[in-house]
């Protein structure tokens, strides 16, 4: 079912949600929930907080646009650097530039409690970095230096294209 993305002023949006200890319907439902309004959104990933459940729950697209479900996820190791753009659902029309690791392996359980891993570079890397910290009550426009609007993102885009 599609949710409500709740916007930055949202109390949910800031608080340190609980890990999932029952693999049930309720989880399955809400897995369902974020994915329903993650395709809906046109977006990258989306975190069980922006729909205001505060569980350690998000999917994310990766670049194969499968829809990697992430319960009770947790970043393990990071490589490089990468820097740009970056935008939230929760924050629309708005984006920052952030630092964010190149390459980003994370461990997490999916929907009945088995224990997978994924490895991403680029976009989905950055992804799971956005995502994750949702679920720690914090948002992307923390790290960057200040946040542009998308005409003068465009602008920018436009003025460094050859």
């Amino acid at each position: 079912m599609i949710k409500k993305i709740l916007q930055k002023e949202d109390p949910a949006l800031h608080k340190v949600c609980h890990p999932i200890t029952s693999f049930d319907r309720k989880l399955e439902a809400l897995l369902g929930d974020l994915t329903d309004t993650l395709k809906d959104s046109g977006g990258l990933g989306l975190a069980a907080p922006q729909i205001g459940i505060l569980r350690r729950v998000c999917v994310v697209v990766d670049d194969d646009e499968c829809f990697l479900e992430l319960v009770n996820p947790e970043i393990v190791s990071e490589e490089g650097e990468q820097e740009g753009f970056e935008g939230c659902l929760s924050l629309t029309g708005m984006y920052g530039i952030v630092k964010r690791p190149m390459k980003v392996k994370v461990k997490a359980q999916d929907r009945h409690g088995n224990p997978v891993e994924y490895e991403r570079e680029g976009i989905t890397a950055r992804c799971f970095c956005h995502e994750i910290e949702h679920l720690d009550g914090h948002m992307y426009y923390e790290h960057a230096g200040r946040l542009f609007t998308e005409a003068e993102v465009d602008e920018m885009l436009a003025s460094t294209e050859v």
